[in-house]
């Protein structure tokens, strides 16, 4: 009993005086002095007012002449006119970004120095403009964006689940003969990561190069805040993006959202699949979890492999790229052309949206969509209706048991207006859908990151592969097709008999939803 007692005490003082604990507890320190300092200006009266309504009208035109959308302008001021000092001097806050500004110039140097390496093949860009103009627009400001160039003789595979992408993972993890490169927005102990820990240790023994990196909230979640080291013990070079700091900043915003698994410059793996068992469905979460997933094996490989070591080398400016431009495999012919890319919240450039929006503005017959969330921007929202509204069949494919209850809610608030357009709109009745997936008129298609909602398309780093005219498109058709007919489809009578709650929470939530 002693013993018990002894070991409870242990746990209760290993909690208080954790570092997830004193981080959380900075961070509310510091929120009170903020809030106590307006508080006590608050006894200038008069002086007060004043510097208010200088302070919200300073605040009202920067916001009108800014480049923000509609819904984030209208968002702000709902925070600036009612309570106008700490409204404007959060959005001070927010615009100045202090606390990200070194996080900033890495990330500039480290794409400035990897761009070089991203090699265009002329003859592939000539032969594109001539047969497929579209895609070649696309493909000059994918190029002039990030420098991803466009491949031919790379071959994809399409994995419907992540049960089917683990195996395949695990077998080209055990054909590694020089480099891994893992970098995943999640991580967690269990069958799936415990299975593939398995492999690297054994390959850093045969003498191959792994390395780990994952984003820093999970350190809040998943993972314990000294797992790096742990990793290290066993021969792998590990990395956490943005670790987790005790100090109020928007640094937070911006998580490493990617999803990359490079193998020798011959095999990468990206999608929406993490490394934690409910990806597999080895756990149930919200029922059953449909993701998706692609492999890539040769010349378009190197986009991943440059784009993992451009993230890893923010804190060491370690720009030795070339040595892991490993020839790729000259005997792969495949059909069609990919080009994988990322997308940077730091650089203002819309990548992930831009992308979407074209396939929807190019559309003829079909754009097909799955998505977790759907909390759009105007753009987003436009072009959804305006491809509906063309005569363009539009469907989304949404969750039907929801992971997050706010963002579900106030995805609803969508439906009607992008119904009246045409949009089509079903939820997937088994559980959950976790899957980025775009798929258009039979030739061209994106798997990747990139959800539809703020997060995604602003704060998060992400990366995807666009495919056009690809062999398994075939099979991302095939596989919407099936998940469609495992759907409920959603009508205005299924609307109206949704939860007084959660039309509630939909409308009330829907005012700050660039914020969610």
């Amino acid at each position: 009993m002693k013993r018990l007692l002894k070991k409870g005490k242990r746990s209760i003082l290993r909690g208080i005086f954790s570092r997830t604990t004193i981080i959380v507890f900075l961070i509310l320190l510091q929120i009170f002095i903020l809030i106590s300092s307006v508080i006590w200006f608050r006894q200038y009266q008069i002086h007060f007012q004043i510097l208010g309504i200088l302070m919200m009208s300073g605040s009202i035109l920067y916001l009108i002449n800014s480049q923000m959308d509609t819904l984030s302008i209208i968002t702000w001021l709902l925070v600036i006119l009612p309570f106008p000092h700490l409204g404007t001097l959060f959005l001070i806050y927010t615009k100045q970004d202090w606390g990200y500004r070194e996080l900033k110039s890495l990330i500039k140097q480290s794409t400035q120095a990897i761009k070089p390496y991203f090699e265009q093949d002329q003859e592939i860009l000539d032969k594109l403009k001539k047969s497929h103009a579209r895609t070649y627009n696309l493909a000059q400001y994918l190029h002039r964006s990030g420098g991803f160039p466009v491949y031919e003789n790379t071959r994809v595979t399409y994995f419907s689940n992540g049960e089917t992408k683990f195996e395949a993972l695990k077998d080209q993890l055990l054909k590694a003969k020089k480099f891994i490169f893992l970098e995943y927005f999640i991580i967690a102990e269990g069958v799936m990561w415990g299975e593939i820990l398995a492999i690297l240790e054994q390959k850093v023994k045969e003498g191959v190069e792994v390395r780990v990196m994952y984003d820093g909230m999970l350190e809040f979640s998943t993972l314990s805040f000294d797992y790096v080291k742990r990793l290290q013990k066993i021969g792998i070079n590990a990395k956490v993006f943005s670790p987790i700091s005790p100090f109020v900043s928007t640094y937070y915003n911006y998580r490493d959202h990617r999803k990359i698994l490079v193998i020798d410059n011959k095999v990468a793996f990206n999608g929406g699949i993490n490394l934690a068992d409910e990806y597999i469905n080895q756990i149930e979460r919200f029922g059953y979890w449909k993701d998706t997933a692609v492999m890539l094996e040769g010349e378009g490989v190197a986009s991943f492999t440059l784009m993992f070591l451009q993230m890893w080398s923010t804190t060491n400016r370690d720009y030795e790229f070339a040595l892991y431009l490993l020839p790729a495999d000259s005997s792969i012919e495949a059909k069609g052309y990919v080009i994988p890319y990322s997308d940077s919240p730091l650089d203002h450039d819309k990548v992930g949206e831009n992308v979407y929006i074209d396939i929807l503005n190019q559309a003829r017959d079909y754009v097909y969509i799955m998505t977790p969330y759907l909390i759009l921007d105007s753009e987003m929202e436009h072009a959804l209706k305006f491809a509906a509204e063309r005569g363009v069949d539009v469907r989304i494919v949404m969750p039907g048991i929801p992971d997050k209850k706010v963002p579900y809610a106030l995805a609803k608030r969508y439906y009607p207006a992008l119904m009246e357009s045409g949009v089509k709109i079903y939820e997937y009745t088994p559980g959950f859908v976790h899957a980025k997936v775009f798929v258009a008129d039979n030739i061209k298609a994106v798997v990747g990151t990139i959800n539809l909602d703020y997060r995604s398309l602003y704060h998060h780093f992400e990366c995807a592969t666009y495919m056009y005219q690809t062999d398994c498109i075939a099979d991302i058709i095939l596989d919407f097709k099936q998940t469609i007919k495992m759907s409920r489809r959603v009508t205005r009578s299924t609307l109206k008999k949704e939860k007084f709650s959660t039309k509630i929470i939909g409308i009330v939530v829907k005012l700050v939803a660039p914020l969610l």
